[in-house]
């Protein structure tokens, strides 16, 4: 890292300091938090000169890192620089891949847990993607911004409000991009969805639902290595939603957070925490470190979500109990309604039953109402995999902005209040459901922000 990117690396612990201790005052009542002062100009709508080759490296290539070396290797106008990773193992399979594609070998880091400084002190690398434990994403996020380059983070991007504060700040202050890798919102029903709502298919919207429920006590028995090493613990430290964006972000777009519309406040409540015990306890043998976890966070967690506008939205975490996965995707309006897991719509005016009843099939549907993205990408999305293709697009997408100068979908502001709901939900529960403040992190640029547009 050179002098200058050093002293703006110590300047901005101080001002994180500052910041933690002006958020630290207002989470200690139920009162609106305090907003810090500002760093720098609003990064909404940022664009930034573009780029003829975006030159990338990746934090963390293990499960999901992995992932997206195999998307970047087929996409056009990327370089692959560099690969950390403190598992050797998994560093030596990302550049076989790399290599394999008949593309030039990135360079490798990873000998300590900070070896990540070292590839961000590089000069030829634009963007880091970040897919490492949950603990590391804002401090890495925070670096990479601070080392002047574009910060891609995995969900959640921030496990504290602080943290939240500090990704704003941070890229307030460097005018950098600092976006949430939000996958979900390039599936195909959520961006059909998205036009759907554009289009005022369900009038004026009321209410929103989405969740995470997925059974993932399988992933207990990674023990030294892989995400049940790690993510296991969260479930031990405290009771709230530890997964809320994968659901929420396509709703928040749908309702246009913090682009006219912004969440207002939370009340949060969660099922006792049966079933990792259970499991735990049938799984392994009885001096099994497993079975000395104390597992408080209960098995289904529930939330509501208030907006400035008066609108609703619930949101779920489920990732113990024995059921079938749902992201519930439900968006209500004054004309129908549409919910996932199975797809589903039911209309007043314009469907082709009675609103009493849903109407399953979505031939006619993605006929009319396909994104325009889906329809220019889906089939090559699809190829290349990932979640349906989702992960494929989003990669795509970012590549396409940085190129041609346009503003990334998912900006530094949606990924502090998609985030915070993973602390305020716990500090909600812990408070006998008592409902807790929004921060406002775009500091009342939400008000005059423009909508997420349907691109081509």
């Amino acid at each position: 890292m050179g002098d200058l990117n050093r002293r703006r690396f110590l300047q901005s612990m101080a001002a994180i300091a500052a910041t933690s201790a002006v958020v630290g005052c207002a989470s200690n009542n139920n009162k609106t938090p305090l907003t810090p002062k500002p760093q720098g100009n609003s990064v909404q709508g940022l664009v930034v000169p573009k780029l003829d080759v975006v030159r990338v490296g990746f934090i963390g290539v293990g499960q999901r890192g992995v992932g997206a070396v195999k998307h970047f290797c087929h996409l056009d106008g990327v370089e692959i620089k560099a690969i950390c990773d403190t598992h050797q193992e998994v560093v030596d399979r990302a550049v076989k891949i790399v290599v394999d594609k008949g593309l030039p070998k990135p360079a490798t880091y990873g000998k300590s847990d900070m070896d990540y400084r070292r590839m961000l002190a590089r000069d030829d690398i634009d963007i880091v993607i970040i897919s490492t434990p949950w603990k590391w994403h804002t401090p890495m996020a925070v670096d990479t911004m601070e080392s002047g380059k574009h910060a891609l983070v995995e969900v959640p991007a921030a496990v504290t409000i602080e943290e939240a504060w500090q990704l704003v700040n941070t890229a307030e202050r460097t005018q950098k991009n600092c976006m949430m890798l939000e996958n979900v919102c390039y599936g195909r029903d959520e961006l059909m969805v998205l036009n759907m709502v554009r289009q005022g298919l369900f009038g004026e919207l009321l209410h929103g639902e989405a969740a995470y429920i997925h059974e993932l006590r399988w992933q207990m028995k990674e023990i030294e290595h892989k995400t049940g090493s790690w993510r296991t613990h969260w479930h031990t430290k405290r009771d709230g939603n530890l997964y809320p964006t994968h659901g929420l972000g396509p709703v928040s777009q749908y309702m246009n957070i913090n682009r006219g519309d912004r969440f207002d406040y939370i009340s949060s409540m969660s099922s006792p925490a049966l079933g990792r015990a259970a499991y735990a306890e049938r799984e392994f043998p009885a001096n099994h470190e497993r079975n000395q976890l104390n597992y408080i966070a209960g098995d289904m967690n529930t939330s509501i979500i208030k907006t400035i506008k008066g609108r609703s939205i619930m949101v779920q975490h489920d990732t113990t109990t024995p059921r079938p996965y749902s992201r519930h995707n439900l968006i209500q309006g004054t004309n129908g309604v549409f919910a996932g897991f199975p797809n589903r719509i039911a209309l007043e005016n314009g469907g082709s039953k009675s609103f009493h009843e849903w109407d399953y099939d979505m031939n006619d549907w993605y006929g009319k109402y396909d994104h325009p993205l889906w329809q220019k990408m889906g089939a090559e999305a699809e190829r290349n995999g990932g979640h349906g293709g989702m992960d494929f697009l989003m990669f795509w997408r970012i590549i396409y902005c940085l190129r041609n100068g346009e503003p990334l979908d998912q900006d530094v502001y949606d990924a502090a209040a998609w985030s915070a709901v993973f602390p305020l939900s716990m500090d909600s529960v812990a408070d006998r459901s008592n409902s807790k403040d929004f921060p406002d992190f775009t500091r009342g640029t939400w008000r005059t922000a423009a909508p997420l547009g349907i691109v081509t």
